[in-house]
């Protein structure tokens, strides 16, 4: 238990744009468990704040890599760099990848930071998940809290 008191989650996307919305999704429903979570809809180089100021954090995103949609991609941003084209599909000119990016080179990575990415299908503007994008975001939740 004490381990969840500790980390931190993120939840990277904008929920009206379909699928982008899966990490924001993901940081709300974490959120009502009791999670220290947060929403982050804004540019990329917001993140770099709270992966100065926390140890163990774990942020959501949608991605595009070409994956089946749902797909979930681990990254361990602590070990190697991270590969900024699977998390490109951003609504600022920042995503994550470059956000990992840039604190890596301030010196200023957490401890612990892994990046879980979730394949999306639908990125047009509109609200809700797509069915697969969906059970991948119910499965992400059950995994953080078992």
């Amino acid at each position: 238990m004490a381990s969840r008191v500790k980390r931190f989650y993120i939840g990277v996307g904008n929920p009206m744009r379909h699928d982008d919305g899966v990490g924001p999704r993901i940081a709300e429903a974490l959120a009502a468990l009791g999670a220290n979570t947060l929403v982050h809809a804004g540019d990329g180089m917001a993140l770099i704040e709270p992966f100065d100021t926390h140890s163990d954090i774990v942020v959501f995103d949608a991605t595009q890599s070409g994956r089946a949609a749902g797909t979930i991609t681990r990254i361990d941003a602590t070990k190697a760099p991270v590969p900024v084209e699977i998390f490109r599909h951003s609504t600022h000119r920042i995503g994550v990848g470059e956000a990992v990016e840039t604190a890596r080179a301030l010196g200023c990575l957490p401890p612990r930071l892994l990046l879980i990415g979730i394949e999306g299908q639908r990125f047009d503007p509109g609200e809700g998940l797509s069915a697969p994008v969906e059970r991948a975001a119910r499965l992400l939740v059950e995994e953080m809290f078992s």
